[in-house]
């Protein structure tokens, strides 16, 4: 009798393919796209100078930025049939579901979708960067009644995204807290959109195909949603003096405290690191609302770091501080896990080409438990 081979559920702890992209540093709390630490990206570059490194796995020089910003913003504008679908989708149907639509349809009219080149893959990378951008920042605008607004080629990647969402130029301190934030969501190794979109790639299929399954897979609360359930938590807690007595009822009860814990940070999560200094300066700037839910926030962060922390290794992640900054920036809810996507869309690009360089069809091995050589009864004798 053969041994059952041991399952690695979930494939936890499984190495499919090398990578300089990303580096996931779980124990220590640290995060590196493709060498540089986020901690000093966040602090001295930009999201798009990013989607540069990780697309050619190094930064670019003065011209180079130059022209790929150019590139970026010449492709911005998305093609009347999608913006007819967003204008009939977006009031009545998940925006996740608006969003995969919308990008499948991309494929219809980009002169390269079925060119599976490297060369072919960066254009519609770019293209990729630009127009799920739009698409995201047009579904906002279209369920606010003010439809789609014309992108504006003479701004910056995210200034034209607030533009477009909300149909006025962005202050500058807008501008910059949003950049901070899709830097920080640009890219996180093979997480599962990432690897969903390199499972897709892998069959030869095509970039916007691998894209559209990595939007599906990110749509599932346990990967693209921790964010908005973290700050209907908040809201749910109301005032921050309630926070207390909120935090140890759901502990006592064994209930989840979304935003926190992670499957391999086993420490504090260096991207949440610097949005909670984000936190900390709003709590005497910002509105009654924000300043409410920040002070809830970082209740909530004291608390569970003091009782569940370093004994069981449970610590904050990005998404737990992600719903007060983005609701500063007059950003609604139901428009956090789209923006995940608008952020993670260079770090997916980037590992599907990788892969592609030295492709091979992933298909893992399932382990059969069931029966053999099962007698068939005819129905009439069922």
């Amino acid at each position: 009798m053969v041994d059952a081979p041991e399952i690695k559920h979930g494939l936890e702890g499984v190495y499919f393919t090398e990578s300089g992209i990303c580096k996931v540093d779980g124990i220590n709390g640290r995060l590196y796209y493709c060498g540089y630490s986020i901690e000093t990206l966040a602090g001295n570059s930009n999201f798009e100078e990013v989607c540069y490194l990780l697309l050619n796995e190094r930064l670019p020089s003065a011209s180079e930025l130059s022209v790929f910003r150019k590139s970026l913003a010449s492709e911005r504008d998305l093609p009347d049939e999608v913006v007819m679908v967003i204008e009939k989708l977006a009031k009545s149907s998940d925006e996740m579901d608006v969003l995969r639509s919308a990008v499948s349809m991309l494929a219809f009219s980009d002169k390269d979708a079925a060119d599976d080149t490297e060369p072919s893959n960066m254009r519609k990378s770019i293209r990729l960067i630009s127009k799920i951008a739009s698409i995201v920042a047009a579904t906002g605008s279209v369920r606010a009644g003010r439809g789609y607004v014309r992108p504006d080629p003479s701004m910056g990647h995210i200034e034209n995204f607030l533009y477009m969402l909300n149909g006025s130029k962005p202050k500058d301190e807008h501008v910059k807290i949003l950049d901070t934030m899709f830097l920080l969501h640009a890219e996180h190794s093979s997480n599962a959109s990432t690897f969903s979109g390199i499972v897709t790639a892998s069959t030869l299929s095509d970039m916007h195909s691998a894209v559209t399954s990595a939007i599906g897979t990110l749509k599932g609360p346990l990967h693209g949603g921790a964010d908005e359930a973290a700050l209907q938590m908040m809201r749910e807690i109301g005032r921050p003096e309630h926070t207390v007595k909120y935090i140890e009822e759901a502990l006592a009860g064994k209930k989840k405290i979304m935003g926190f814990g992670h499957r391999v940070y086993k420490t504090y999560d260096p991207r949440a690191r610097i949005i909670k200094k984000r936190l900390e300066e709003l709590q005497g700037s910002a509105d009654e609302e924000v300043r409410n839910l920040t002070n809830i926030a970082l209740a909530a962060e004291k608390l569970m770091v003091d009782r569940i922390g370093k004994s069981h290794g449970i610590w904050p992640n990005v998404d737990f501080f992600s719903g007060p900054v983005y609701t500063d920036l007059g950003i609604d809810i139901y428009l956090f896990t789209p923006i995940f996507a608008a952020s993670r869309i260079p770090g997916w690009c980037a590992h599907i080409i990788q892969y592609l360089r030295e492709n091979k069809l992933i298909r893992p091995l399932e382990y059969y438990n069931g029966t053999l050589d099962r007698e068939y009864v005819p129905i009439d004798k069922r």
